[in-house]
C-alpha cells in the first residue's frame, strides 16, 4: 500500500474509527450473530446472513484502516508560504471568483469541503507553485486556469 498523507486530525479520526470497530462494533455484531443463531435453521435465517455480511464488512474495514494507519505520514505543515505543499491552504482566483483549497492526502480528500488530494489533477498542479503563479489544469470540461493569490 502506498504512503497515506494525513493531517493530525485525520489520523486521530481514523484511529478512533479503528478502535470503535475493533471493540464496540465487533461486540455488537457478535451479539447479533448469537441472537440469530438462537432462532434456529441458519440456512434460511436472514438475520444471521445479514449479521455475517456486516461482520465481513467490518473486518474488511478494520484491515483497511490498519493498513492506512501503518502506512501513514502525518502532515506537519510548516509555515512556508513560499510554495504549495501537502497541508497548505491555497487561495486561488478563477476569473472573478476566489476559492480556497487545502491540499491533503487522498484519504482525507473531500472536494465539496475544499479539501483536495495531492494526487488529484488540481493538487498535483498546485504542488511547488508560489503566490502569483498561474496554474493550468486539464479537466473533462477543458483547461481550467487559476492564479494563486495566497498560501497559508
Amino acid at each position: 500500500m502506498p504512503t497515506e498523507y494525513l493531517t493530525k486530525e485525520g489520523f486521530k479520526k481514523l484511529e478512533d474509527e479503528l478502535c470503535l470497530r475493533k471493540a464496540a462494533t465487533r461486540r455488537e455484531i457478535a451479539e447479533r450473530i448469537e441472537e440469530a443463531k438462537e432462532l434456529g435453521d441458519l440456512s434460511e435465517n436472514a438475520e444471521y446472513a445479514s449479521a455475517k455480511d456486516e461482520f465481513a464488512f467490518n473486518e474488511g474495514r478494520i484491515a483497511e484502516l490498519e493498513e492506512i494507519v501503518k502506512n501513514s505520514v502525518i502532515i506537519h505543515h510548516h509555515a512556508n508560504h513560499q510554495a504549495v505543499s501537502i497541508g497548505s491552504k491555497v487561495r486561488v482566483k478563477d476569473g472573478g471568483a476566489e476559492r480556497e483549497y487545502v491540499i491533503v492526502g487522498s484519504t482525507e480528500a473531500n472536494p465539496l469541503e475544499g479539501r483536495i488530494s495531492n494526487e488529484s489533477p488540481f493538487g498535483r498542479a498546485f504542488l511547488g507553485k508560489s503566490v502569483g503563479d498561474e496554474v493550468e489544469v486539464r479537466a473533462p470540461k477543458g483547461v481550467i486556469k487559476v492564479k494563486i493569490t495566497n498560501i497559508d
